[in-house]
């Protein structure tokens, strides 16, 4: 350090010599006394006794044993190209926020927002996305995050949901059974009166009064 600013003295010196203007010479004089300052003092000081800078980025624990408030009440909107999130929190740090984007998944922890922890999770998504491209963007009283679709188009959700009600159209499977998954499927979506309507049709189907579980089913 001591060689460097003797060479920066020097250069400044010279400077010195063949500058004209007053507010020049002054502005440069005034650097020479300051470096001259910091000459004696880095002499004074050896060099074994200089702390050295420790640079440490930013680490999220990602303990596993740590709790998390899931984050369940939030908006979204698309465009052709991606899709954004909307997630109200405040006090959300960028530097504490662990993200895991897969293709068809997203999981984004918030560390550390007075005294607790947050989640926002998708186990599988309406459709595929291009982790890479995904971010998160910090507001002051809300979070932002984008995904970037892998197939331009609309969705018709943000999460996946398995259409119950379409029949199992496998052509190996006896049509009656497809037949029975999908009356399962009504009886569990349906009201009271619909189960019981159903449910006697089982039990007719079963004791052989009828050979069509859907006969008598309005």
């Amino acid at each position: 350090m001591a060689d460097e600013l003797a060479l920066d003295l020097e250069e400044l010196h010279h400077l010195q010599s063949i500058a004209k203007r007053p507010r020049i010479v002054s502005f440069i004089s005034s650097e020479i006394r300051n470096l001259q300052k910091l000459s004696k003092e880095a002499v004074s000081v050896p060099p074994s006794q200089i702390p050295t800078p420790i640079l440490t980025a930013p680490k999220v624990s990602s303990d596993p044993a740590l709790k998390y408030v899931t984050l369940g009440s939030f908006s979204w909107d698309q465009d052709n190209d991606k899709v954004k999130i909307y997630v109200s929190l405040e006090g959300a740090e960028h530097e504490k926020i662990e993200t895991e984007f897969k293709t068809t998944s997203i999981d984004v922890k918030f560390h550390d927002i007075q005294g607790k922890n947050y989640r926002c999770a998708i186990a599988k998504l309406n459709k595929e996305i291009i982790p890479d491209k995904c971010k998160v963007l910090v507001k002051p009283t809300r979070v932002i995050i984008t995904l970037f679709k892998a197939s331009k188009g609309n969705w018709l959700d943000l999460q996946f949901k398995e259409d119950k009600l379409k029949p199992n159209l496998d052509k190996d499977r006896d049509p009656m059974a497809g037949i029975m998954d999908l009356m399962k499927n009504m009886y569990e979506e349906g009201d009271d009166e619909m189960k019981r309507t159903i449910a006697k049709a089982w039990t007719d189907a079963r004791s052989g009064k009828t050979a069509d579980p859907l006969k008598g089913y309005p």
